[in-house]
């Protein structure tokens, strides 16, 4: 395995070696980005749930783990306006990431696709020095060429998956904690 990959960069411009090494860099923060926010997102919606769970079981008001409790230590009563920004406030933290994995979701395969272009190019470039060009001469330069384009929906398909999957997560966050500031204006569970 490690000869094949050794032989292709051994055989690549440093323009393809170029756009692996992006590619395999996005990689790498898809996965970073989607492991942290998850376990994050996974822990905030864990004391939301706890705290709305309290409040359905007649808690006079949210847990001081919400996010919501920091909202209410500025005003003695819950009014929709203060719980409405508090809500935002939690919209924006709960989406940090996204925007990278949809850029990352929506740039890698063309970046793949500028690479495999260049070294389409070389391999023709070079076929164009030889007397003949057979399919045995032609099909292996073709054939490596595509790789960085593999690479680049490779990358893609991580990035779209987990962004989808952030974005849902963060969905049930904003909404656990918008029910709990409906509870708290319903004058049901407290002031």
């Amino acid at each position: 395995m490690f000869e094949i990959v050794g032989g292709y960069l051994d055989r690549s411009s440093p323009i393809t070696i170029f756009v692996l090494g992006v590619l395999s860099f996005y990689l790498f923060i898809t996965v970073w980005i989607f492991v942290y926010r998850y376990l994050a997102l996974g822990r905030w919606l864990s004391r939301e749930s706890d705290s709305l769970e309290q409040m359905h079981m007649g808690s006079a008001s949210v847990s001081p783990k919400s996010i919501l409790k920091s909202c209410l230590k500025k005003s003695l009563t819950p009014n929709s306006r203060l719980l409405q920004m508090c809500e935002y406030a939690a919209t924006k933290e709960a989406t940090k990431g996204l925007t990278t994995l949809s850029l990352i979701a929506s740039t890698s395969p063309f970046i793949g696709l500028f690479g495999t272009v260049i070294s389409i190019l070389e391999a023709f470039a070079g076929l164009g020095t030889q007397k003949s060009a057979t399919l045995s001469v032609v099909a292996p330069a073709i054939s490596e060429a595509l790789v960085a384009t593999a690479a680049g929906i490779f990358v893609a398909i991580f990035a779209y998956s987990f962004h989808l999957l952030l974005k849902r997560k963060a969905y049930e966050l904003t909404t656990t904690i918008s029910m709990q500031a409906d509870l708290l204006l319903s004058g049901k569970n407290g002031k």
